[in-house]
């Protein structure tokens, strides 16, 4: 691309009408493995067809060997020739050749999702998850920024799957940008399925946040794994006692998992948390996510005895793989207080799981060159690291399913996870035993905020805002939502010493629909008064009412309906007509392709009257549509918070259950 074009300039340009030079593969990237080579001869060709289709006829000549070159190397067509020269990252909005301002929040938003400081393979347009995407190829991205800088405030830009399908005429109250990605017919979303298609330009796999572009760095889930790590705690140590000197053992440093350390840092344990990837490893240690890194287990092991001895509140990460880890601890006596596994095994296949026979370029040479083989070896591995596990929890260690398929997938590898039921695992969800009945079904959930002028003194003012807003709720909450206010304003006063932001300036924390609002009006308050600059709100899907997902956000769904995805579905289309500024859904996220459904969306808030009514009209129902469906499930703290609701708003009517005692049932069963 020109280098003499200025970034509108090149924004504008889109597609260039003359090829950029082709770019060498830059080594010092943290590249995405290989694919599976899974096309046939045909499909291959239909592949080369489809990248094609995005370039006058003139540059097919050029492309065509280099897209084939690409597909036979990597197992996909990334477009490298057309990677931007600029520098990728979260521009002050302003800065964004737009029509409309919310156009522009939304550029803003992607180029964070591939900002390198953010992206685990940004040169693959992957953010987080071993294949979360934000695009499929460098087309995409091109064309979708080129057609946000000539919106205009009564068009919606319609992406599938990466792919910008066009601008359409719509309203000024409609979303400007609706996402999906990776819908699939259902009986065509199995693993395989997602790499031929995926392979073959047709759909993609956007993870939570990385394809709906509200992602923000694992600040984005150190909070609630934060309170996962707290609220587990609680459960092993006396009330009022904190987690000095326990120790927690996990794994992964990629995207969300690389939010681990810093968390248990902030909860005030001991950390062990293994990563096989050099470089994700120093990508945290650099950016001050974690305190030290071992590179054996003679060196770690000395290193945690003398850690518990002296209580001390560190993070370390292990260079290798954590069935070592957990096998190694078990014969040296460590005590393992907390147990749990972030890597990504809803991509288990494709360097989400790592086995521990092989080093990590073998499994990424292995992978791509005899898949079967490497199934094999990961099945053996996850079944190893269960018989470690089930080991240390004899002895008394909590171990919790983080919602990442590690059970699920264990289970799947034969490995004795089960419980006696023969149904059930014989582990918790963190669902099950926290995050659901502790706060989703009291509507508390992860609400995002972004400041899109970029400025650190617009996201201390944003903290000082929700900091007070919180700590005047506290004043007049009800008591059994104390601990959730108080972990909050505990977790916002430090925020900004806990150097949590990579990428954009963004917060994130936990708040029911009541605290989304008042703090949303704050902001929007805030900048109405031109003390602050436009904020981006959001979510994580992992939250009340965006996400169906059985092993994981309504794991502790019991009356059969957790296999259904009802919930996120009219999540999306209810706020799309609320007012969101972009809403979008998704097959897959967190726990793998066809395992879930999850939507998300995007605000703006502007200062104007209309970002007013928008944000109390959207946030309501984007948390209230979700403990609706879990009240209807029975579930008690659930039936607590809409019963509140329905109190204080006249408007909201909603079928409650009756409750069917078990004596009646008895006398049938």
């Amino acid at each position: 691309m020109s280098k003499t074009l200025s970034f509108k300039e090149q924004i504008l340009q889109g597609i260039p009408d003359v090829l950029p030079e082709k770019k060498g593969y830059d080594v010092l990237a943290n590249h995405a493995p290989k694919r599976k080579n899974i096309l046939t001869i045909d499909e291959k060709k239909l592949a080369i067809r489809n990248a094609l289709r995005y370039f006058h006829p003139k540059h097919h000549e050029v492309l065509a060997p280099e897209f084939y070159e690409e597909l036979q190397k990597f197992g996909r067509i990334y477009m490298y020739r057309f990677r931007p020269e600029y520098e990728m990252y979260a521009r002050p909005v302003e800065e964004y050749p737009h029509q409309c301002l919310q156009a522009a929040a939304i550029m803003l938003m992607i180029q964070n999702n591939l900002d390198p400081a953010v992206a685990q393979h940004p040169h693959e347009l992957i953010t987080y998850g071993g294949n979360g995407a934000v695009f499929q190829n460098w087309a995409q991205y091109l064309l979708t920024m080129k057609y946000l800088a000539l919106m205009k405030e009564d068009q919606t830009l319609h992406m599938y799957s990466g792919h910008p399908m066009g601008l359409f005429p719509s309203s000024k109250d409609a979303p400007r940008v609706v996402v999906t990605n990776g819908m699939m017919i259902p009986n065509y979303s199995k693993q395989d399925d997602w790499e031929k298609f995926n392979a073959l330009g047709v759909t993609q796999y956007g993870q939570m946040t990385a394809g709906s572009y509200m992602y923000i760095g694992p600040q984005g889930i150190v909070h609630g794994t934060t309170i996962t790590i707290l609220n587990a705690g609680r459960k092993i140590v006396k009330a009022g006692d904190g987690l000095e000197g326990k120790l927690f053992v996990s794994s992964g440093l990629g995207g969300m998992s690389g939010a681990q350390p810093k968390a248990a840092k902030i909860a005030g344990c001991i950390s062990v948390v293994a990563e096989v990837n050099e470089k994700a490893i120093y990508k945290r240690h650099q950016q001050g996510w974690l305190d030290e890194v071992a590179t054996s287990l003679d060196s770690l092991c000395e290193r945690v005895k003398k850690a518990a001895k002296q209580k001390e509140t560190v993070s370390i990460a292990y260079a290798g793989n954590v069935v070592d880890v957990w096998e190694r601890f078990y014969e040296e006596d460590i005590t393992i207080h907390l147990g749990s596994d972030q890597t990504s095994l809803h991509n288990p296949w494709s360097g989400g799981y790592y086995p521990a026979e092989l080093s990590f370029e073998e499994a990424n040479e292995m992978m791509a060159t005899d898949p079967e083989q490497f199934k094999s070896l990961v099945q053996a591995s996850l079944r190893k690291h269960i018989d470690a596990i089930n080991k240390h929890t004899i002895r008394g260690t909590y171990f919790f399913d983080y919602g990442n398929a590690f059970l699920l997938e264990a289970s799947r590898a034969g490995a004795d996870v089960m419980a006696e039921n023969g149904i059930d695992f014989r582990y918790p969800s963190y669902v099950q035993d926290i995050m659901g009945p502790m706060c989703f079904d009291y509507g508390f959930g992860p609400f995002r905020w972004v400041c899109a002028s970029g400025k650190q003194e617009d996201l201390d003012y944003t903290d000082k805002l929700a900091k007070q807003v919180l700590e005047d709720m506290l004043k007049i909450a009800p008591e059994d939502i104390h601990p959730q206010l108080n972990d909050n304003i505990k977790w916002i006063s430090q925020a900004s010493e806990n150097n949590l932001v990579v990428g954009s300036k963004a917060r994130i924390l936990y708040a029911d629909a009541e605290g989304r609002i008042k703090i949303a009006r704050a902001f929007n308050k805030a900048i109405q008064e031109g003390k602050i600059a436009p904020v981006v709100l959001g979510r994580d899907h992992h939250d009340v009412s965006g996400t169906d997902s059985p092993y994981r956000e309504t794991s502790n769904i019991y009356d059969g309906s957790r296999f259904t995805a009802d919930m996120a579905v009219h999540n999306v289309i209810g706020d799309s007509f609320r007012g969101a500024t972009w809403v979008s859904i998704h097959n897959g996220g967190g726990v793998g392709w066809g395992e879930v459904i999850n939507g998300g969306f995007g605000l703006l808030l502007d200062g104007t009257e209309k970002a007013l009514k928008n944000l109390h009209n959207m946030l309501y129902y984007d948390v209230t549509n979700g403990i609706a469906r879990r009240a209807w499930a029975r579930n008690s703290n659930a039936l607590t918070a809409i019963s509140r609701e329905l109190q204080n708003n006249d408007d909201l009517k909603v079928t409650l259950p009756y409750i069917v005692e078990d004596r009646l049932l008895r006398k049938y069963f």
